[in-house]
C-alpha cells in the first residue's frame, strides 16, 4: 500500500495505470524457471501491452517479441529486442509492414494464407532478401473462449486451412525468396485448462507426420498463446501457471531432433501487474440502485464493454468501510461504459480512489481518445 499511497501521491492525475514492476520481473523469473532447459523459446505478445516501460524489462530478460504490426515491429526493436527474435503475425500484412520486417531481419513472419505466403516471396524478391516463414495452419480446435478472442475454428479470417498446409510447403520449396521455418498455431485467449493444449499437440503430431512423409523437416512449432489468469481472484493467483502449462505442451508434444518450441503469451505475462486508478466523481442514488460513477471510462479500459469482461474492483480509499451494492460506471456517453454491476464495495464517496485489477493486458494498449477524453498515463512502482 505504501506503493500506491506513493503513486496516489505523486501529483499524477486519474485516470492512470499503475504497473508493479517487481511482480512483472517475478513473473519473468517464473516463466525462466517453469521452461527449466527444455527447448523451448518464449515471445511476448506486443499487443497486450507495448508500453515502452514493459517492454523494456521484458527484452532485457531475454525474451522474443510477438509483432502484429509494423509499428509494434517498430517499438520492439527500440525496447531493445533482437530483430531475429521478433516474429511478425496478422491476416492484413501490408506491403510497406512486410518490406519494413524484411529490412530489420526479423526472426519469422507468421503467414496466414497462401495469397499472403505469394505476396511475402514477391516483395521478398523485390527487396533481394529471403524471407522466414512460418505458416500458421488452422488446427479445428473450440478453446471455448469468447467469441470474438476464439481463432482456432477452421473457418475465420486467421490462418491457413490444415487441407492446405502441403501446398502452403510446396510454394515455399519451390520459390527462392521463401526460407520455411516452421508451423504456427493460436487457438484463442484467457484458456484456463490445460486440455485444449493438449489437444492441439496431438494435433500438431499429426501434421508432423503428414511432413515427415514428404521429407520436410521443421526449425520449430509455434504453439501461440492463450494461456489465462484469474481475474476473479487476482490478489491470490498473481502468477499464472506456468509449470502446468509448459508441463502439458512438452508432455504431449513430439519434437523433432533439434526443433525448438515457441509460445506467445502476452496477456499471462503483463495482466496482473497492472491496475486502472480511478477516482469517483459521484455517488448517483436511484431509485433501487448506487451508480458510482468514475474518471475512469471505456476509452481507458475497453474490455468491460467490447468482451463482456469483468475485473475485480477495489476501494483504495476506505477499505473497511460497511459494504454497498453499486453499478460502477464510467462518464462516457454510451450505456456500455459500465465495469461491474451490482459490485458489492465497501461504501464509496466522491474523491475516492478506486483500483481495477488484472488490466495489465489489453487495458491501455486498447485505450483511445473517444469522447476527446487523454489517453491514460503510466506510473511505475
Amino acid at each position: 500500500m505504501k506503493a500506491i499511497d506513493r503513486a496516489l501521491n505523486s501529483g499524477i492525475a486519474t485516470p492512470f495505470y499503475l504497473y508493479d514492476v517487481r511482480l512483472l520481473e517475478d513473473t519473468l523469473s517464473e516463466i525462466r524457471r517453469s521452461i527449466g532447459d527444455r527447448p523451448v523459446k518464449v515471445h511476448y505478445a506486443v499487443k497486450a501491452n507495448g508500453t515502452t516501460g514493459i517492454l523494456r524489462i521484458i527484452s532485457r530478460e531475454g525474451f522474443g517479441a510477438d509483432c502484429v504490426s509494423g509499428g509494434e515491429i517498430e517499438a520492439a526493436v527500440h525496447a531493445g529486442f533482437r530483430p531475429a527474435d521478433i516474429f511478425f503475425a496478422g491476416v492484413g500484412k501490408t506491403d510497406s509492414e512486410i518490406e519494413l520486417g524484411l529490412r530489420q531481419g526479423i526472426g519469422c513472419f507468421n503467414v496466414e494464407s497462401l495469397e499472403e505466403l505469394r505476396i511475402i516471396a514477391s516483395i521478398a524478391e523485390s527487396c533481394g532478401i529471403k524471407a522466414p516463414v512460418a505458416l500458421r495452419i488452422n488446427p479445428n480446435i473450440d478453446a471455448h473462449t469468447h467469441h470474438y478472442i476464439t481463432t482456432g475454428l477452421e473457418e475465420n479470417k486467421f490462418g491457413i486451412s490444415a487441407d492446405d498446409m502441403e501446398e502452403g510447403v510446396r510454394i515455399c520449396m519451390d520459390n527462392a525468396w521463401l526460407k520455411l521455418r516452421g508451423l504456427h498455431f493460436h487457438i484463442g485467449s484467457q484458456i484456463t485448462t490445460m486440455e485444449p493444449f493438449m489437444i492441439l499437440c496431438e494435433r500438431i503430431n499429426g501434421y508432423q507426420e503428414r511432413l515427415d512423409s514428404i521429407g520436410v523437416k521443421l526449425e520449430f512449432v509455434n504453439v501461440g498463446g492463450g494461456l489465462g489468469i484469474d481475474y476473479d481472484n487476482p490478489e491470490e493467483n498473481t502468477i499464472p501457471p506456468f509449470q502446468a502449462y509448459f508441463d502439458a505442451l512438452m508432455s504431449h508434444i513430439r519434437l523433432r531432433e533439434g526443433q525448438t518450441l515457441h509460445c506467445e503469451l502476452g496477456r499471462s505475462v503483463v495482466a496482473q501487474c497492472g491496475s486502472l486508478i480511478s477516482r469517483v466523481v459521484l455517488v448517483k442514488k436511484g431509485k433501487e440502485k448506487n451508480f458510482a460513477v468514475l474518471d475512469a471510462g471505456m476509452n481507458d479500459l475497453l474490455r468491460p464493454a467490447l468482451y463482456g469482461a469483468h475485473h475485480k474492483i477495489v476501494n483504495l480509499s476506505s477499505p473497511d468501510a460497511p459494504m454497498e451494492k453499486y453499478d460502477v460506471v464510467g462518464p462516457v456517453c454510451e450505456s456500455s461504459d459500465c465495469f461491474g454491476i451490482d459490485e458489492m464495495l465497501p461504501r464509496l464517496r466522491r474523491g475516492d480512489y478506486v483500483a481495477i485489477l488484472s488490466a495489465g493486458a489489453y487495458g491501455q494498449s486498447m485505450a483511445s481518445t473517444y469522447n476527446m477524453r487523454p489517453l491514460p498515463r503510466s506510473f511505475f512502482l
